[in-house]
């Protein structure tokens, strides 16, 4: 895998714990379960090699 793919995918798992915790600070568990998905996905990318 390109380092290029390599830090589009952290950076996704980055936004996505982000988003949970800014999530959960406020209350909105939508927020929450959206950066959830982001850093799963971005996880399964990274071991994918996509």
């Amino acid at each position: 895998m390109s380092a290029d793919k390599t830090a589009k995918n952290r950076t996704q798992q980055v936004k996505g714990k982000a988003k949970e915790v800014t999530g959960q600070a406020t209350g909105n568990k939508k927020l929450e379960y959206s950066g959830k998905k982001d850093m799963a996905a971005g996880e399964v990318k990274q071991r994918s090699g996509k």
